[in-house]
């Protein structure tokens, strides 16, 4: 089991919940991303600890292949960790935006697409996230609406709180509202069309580029009559939470010692520490502690996993 050092990025919407909330030593300001396991290049995350300290995630994958992601999941991914795993903290608003399917994303930038979802771990009183579309429109009234600053007016707000749920299949026009802070799971690719940044200029003066041709054509226009992923949280019980093609992800809320069986899974297993601390042990004895804010990588060779809070706590964890 590897846990990795935070790739923690400075932004200019970024708050500062991040590093308090993981509880690490840092002078740098306004972080609004942790990348927790990530094989993007040059962004590759390293081990933190353990006789492996220092090898980088793609360094790991070389040496293990099979045996880190699982069968399947080496025969369909190679050498490419297929997950992205991110927490977010939200000062302001981010920009409003869109990601390719894979097909898209092969066509245009030899990359894979980018399926996302959001747990909402927590949220500041009045915020809010955007997901897809409040009602029909077509590809021109999109682009115009850019043109003339009322994008918002089209989109579908919902007021947040922490255990919110979104899952957003590429396609969807998405953003994140200022007081938001949550842990994301998406496809490996850093393909994003920036749709609309409400005008803001950077310490230049400058406006960031916008990508209104190259999302027009990849926007999934359907309405749909609620965006959000319900479900019902139950204690010491094994969650779903979402299932695609990319990752399956569940949520434990432990106050007691839970046993998972992984051994018919052929996929390594993630899990995201959202809250308390506790002790995650494989089927060969090995033992590693996670608190919150910190991400655990469990190899596919792992039959077994026995997850014991301290007091309380909250795992996302995610498979292929």
């Amino acid at each position: 089991m590897y846990k990795f050092r935070p790739i923690l990025k400075s932004m200019l919407w970024g708050g500062e919940k991040l590093i308090p909330y993981k509880g690490i030593a840092s002078d740098m300001k306004q972080v609004g991303e942790s990348w927790e396991i990530s094989g993007v290049k040059d962004n590759e995350s390293v081990i933190a600890e353990g006789p492996d300290a220092g090898l980088t995630l793609p360094q790991l994958l070389e040496r293990d292949g099979a045996k880190l992601l699982g069968v399947k999941n080496y025969e369909r991914f190679g050498n490419e960790f297929p997950l992205l795993i991110k927490f977010i903290d939200a000062r302001e608003d981010l920009s409003i935006q869109v990601h390719p399917n894979d097909k898209q994303a092969w066509e245009r930038h030899q990359s894979k697409g980018k399926t996302e979802m959001w747990y909402v771990v927590d949220a500041e009183p009045g915020s809010r996230l955007r997901s897809g579309f409040a009602k029909k429109v077509t590809p021109e009234e999109y682009e115009a609406s850019i043109a003339d600053n009322t994008i918002t007016d089209l989109l579908a707000e919902y007021d947040i709180h922490a255990g919110d749920l979104f899952f957003l299949p590429a396609g969807r026009i998405h953003s994140i509202g200022a007081g938001a802070f949550i842990a994301e799971i998406q496809q490996t690719s850093n393909i994003t069309y920036r749709i609309y940044d409400f005008n803001r200029r950077d310490a230049n003066g400058n406006t960031r580029e916008l990508h209104t041709e190259q999302s027009k054509a990849v926007i999934d226009y359907n309405v749909l009559p609620d965006y959000r992923t319900k479900y019902e949280n139950k204690k010491d019980e094994r969650v779903g939470l979402v299932s695609c093609d990319y990752f399956t992800t569940s949520l434990l809320d432990l106050t007691k010692q839970y046993n998972m069986d992984i051994a018919e899974l052929d996929s390594f297993v993630i899990a995201i520490c959202t809250s308390g601390s506790g002790t995650i042990t494989d089927d060969k004895g090995e033992s590693i502690e996670i608190k919150q804010g910190e991400t655990i990588l469990v190899p596919a060779t792992a039959k077994k996993l026995e997850i014991t809070p301290n007091d309380e706590m909250k795992i996302l964890t995610s498979w292929i």
